[in-house]
């Protein structure tokens, strides 16, 4: 078995438990993925130049089931490493439409997340950011920190100066900070948690609130790209470098009406605009999408200048896709990858079962093996939608029981049966046709 003797424990059942679940892990990705070590190098470059005040950006391109959402976290993972808050966004016709920027400045804020923070993050780093601001005005030696209002005083002149570009824009943005910095000074922690709300583009903010700092009315879509800008400065003064922004499953925007996918297609345009005209220094934004999205009538081909910055050409054999190019396509699953798939995913289990010996001897090779086989044979031999389900059945009806009883023997014990209510669309689409249960003999 491979060496995973330095995954901690909590860590592994976290991956563990997704998987039973079916779910695709928040953290823990590393260990057991499969054909991304092509793509490390030049999006770990890509995290540099964000961490050292650049920008950069990258359209991930799958059919359904490639695993799309696996893939972006864990270049999440790579960039919680590289010191970068991260924060995952669904794109959504009800809940988060993309042509709402305001919408999906708050979704940001509610997801975002740092490598010691989880979501939502925001209020931490606004405190920290603040903490920051009085450490450097006392290491100035200029103010004595007993003198509580010339220290607020100083902290909010140093606010302002790295709020200048912000504040040009997007006043309100250092306006909220300023009052939520008072209220906190003053104790009055219902006005705090109010602007801190407001900071994240929450509706419904007291007005009383409001009046304190000197801001009216809620965030709307032209103020999202700037408080986008002072969330981005904030992080970097805090020792945050920058901010790993995912857009996935922005191919719904092709079942929406078409006035509605056209402004999406346009905000993501004027998004790519302002971070090439350096709007956003530390931002690494990645959208997700089908061929169908990036190909399609009714995906960015829609709208030309999109589709000209979104160009890439996939003429040649997936061998050599550049892993610097604007689009990347993920590599089509095959059941060499999903064996080697299934053979991790045992290794991780096993560091954490309590008879490691019962899953050494019981799962081997051969029937990791057998069971991928069978799973594909159960969605019509489609191996790109099978590894949600493969890992499903391979934790929660194999490696569990092997591991709770001793008698068990999965080539005997076990028939593999694929229900109608445990697939996704995708996978029920790809399933053989019959309506009934499928049941393979693995013996």
């Amino acid at each position: 078995m491979s060496t995973v003797s330095a995954v901690s424990p909590a860590r592994r059942r976290e991956v563990v438990d997704a998987l039973r679940r079916g779910t695709v892990p928040q953290s823990g990705l590393d260990l057991f993925a499969v054909g991304l070590d092509r793509f490390s190098g030049a999006l770990d470059d890509d995290l540099a130049t964000v961490a050292r005040g650049g920008a950069a950006f990258h359209a991930i391109r799958g059919e359904y089931g490639s695993g799309k959402t696996f893939f972006a976290r864990w270049l999440a993972e790579r960039a919680k490493r590289a010191g970068l808050a991260t924060a995952e966004i669904q794109i959504s016709e009800t809940e988060t439409p993309l042509h709402k920027l305001e919408t999906v400045y708050r979704r940001l804020t509610e997801r975002l997340t740092t490598a010691t923070h989880p979501p939502s993050a925001l209020r931490a780093v606004i405190d920290s950011w603040f903490f920051t601001l009085e450490e450097e005005v006392l290491d100035a030696g200029e103010t004595d920190e007993d003198d509580a209002d010339a220290l607020a005083t100083a902290v909010d002149v140093l606010m302002e100066q790295r709020l200048v570009d912000v504040a040009r824009t997007t006043p309100a943005f250092a306006a909220a900070l300023r009052g939520y910095h008072h209220a906190r000074a003053a104790g009055d922690a219902p006005t705090a948690e109010a602007l801190i709300a407001w900071l994240g583009g929450q509706k419904s903010v007291a007005a009383s609130a409001r009046r304190s700092a000197g801001v009216r009315g809620d965030l709307d879509h032209f103020a999202a790209l700037g408080f986008l800008q002072g969330l981005l400065t904030v992080l970097r003064d805090c020792g945050q470098p920058g901010l790993l922004l995912v857009l996935d499953e922005i191919e719904t925007l092709q079942r929406v009406r078409s006035d509605v996918r056209e402004k999406g297609l346009n905000a993501l345009r004027q998004l790519l605009d302002e971070i090439d005209a350096g709007r956003f220094p530390g931002l690494f934004l990645v959208i997700t999408g089908t061929p169908a999205f990036y190909d399609g009538q009714q995906g960015i081909q829609r709208l030309p200048p999109l589709a000209q910055r979104l160009a890439t050409d996939f003429s040649t054999d997936p061998r050599f896709d550049s892993p610097r190019a604007v689009q990347l396509r993920l590599p089509g699953f095959d059941l060499t990858r999903l064996c080697e798939l299934g053979r991790n995913t045992r290794d991780l289990y096993a560091g954490q079962a309590t008879h490691p010996e019962r899953i050494a001897h019981a799962v081997d090779d051969a029937y990791i093996a057998q069971l991928a086989t069978a799973v594909t044979g159960g969605l019509g031999g489609n191996v790109g939608v099978a590894p949600r389900l493969f890992l499903r059945k391979l934790v929660a009806d194999v490696l569990d029981r092997v591991d709770e009883f001793e008698d068990f023997d999965p080539r005997k014990d076990y028939a593999l049966t694929v229900s109608s209510a445990e697939l996704s669309d995708v996978e029920r689409n790809a399933a053989a046709s019959s309506a009934d249960d499928i049941e393979l003999d693995l013996t």
